[in-house]
C-alpha cells in the first residue's frame, strides 16, 4: 500500500487494520523512511513498546506535532539528515575549541 510507504507531507492519517502490535511495528519498520510516529493508546505500557520499537526520530503519544524548544527534530533512514531544534540542532553550527592559559605568577 502506496500510501504507507511513501512520506507524505499533507494533511493525511492512515487507519490500518492489524493483529499484532509486532505486525503493527513490522509494517512501520517496512518503510525506508522515519522521520516521525504517533502512537494513540490508553495503554501506557504499549505507548512505551512502539515508542522504543518504532524506528522514527519523534514519536507522540496520544498528541501529533508537538514540539519543546528544547526537543530536537530528525528522522531515522531516508528522512532527513541530521537533527534540528534543541541543542542538537544547533551543534552543526559550532565549533568546539579548547583554550589553556598559563597565568604568570606575580612576584611578592
Amino acid at each position: 500500500m502506496t500510501i504507507a510507504k511513501e512520506e507524505i507531507f499533507g494533511p493525511v492519517m492512515q487507519i490500518l487494520k492489524f493483529k499484532t502490535i509486532e505486525e503493527v511495528v513490522g509494517r512501520a519498520n517496512s518503510s525506508k523512511y522515519g522521520l516521525a510516529a504517533a502512537v494513540f493508546t490508553k495503554d501506557l505500557d504499549k505507548a512505551n513498546y512502539l515508542s522504543q520499537a518504532l524506528q522514527a526520530g519523534t514519536v507522540w503519544v496520544n498528541c501529533y506535532n508537538v514540539f519543546g524548544a528544547q526537543s530536537p527534530f530528525g528522522g531515522y533512514k531516508m528522512s532527513g539528515s541530521g537533527r534540528e531544534l534543541g541543542e542538537y540542532g544547533l551543534q552543526a553550527y559550532t565549533e568546539v575549541k579548547t583554550v589553556t592559559v598559563k597565568v604568570p605568577q606575580k612576584n611578592s
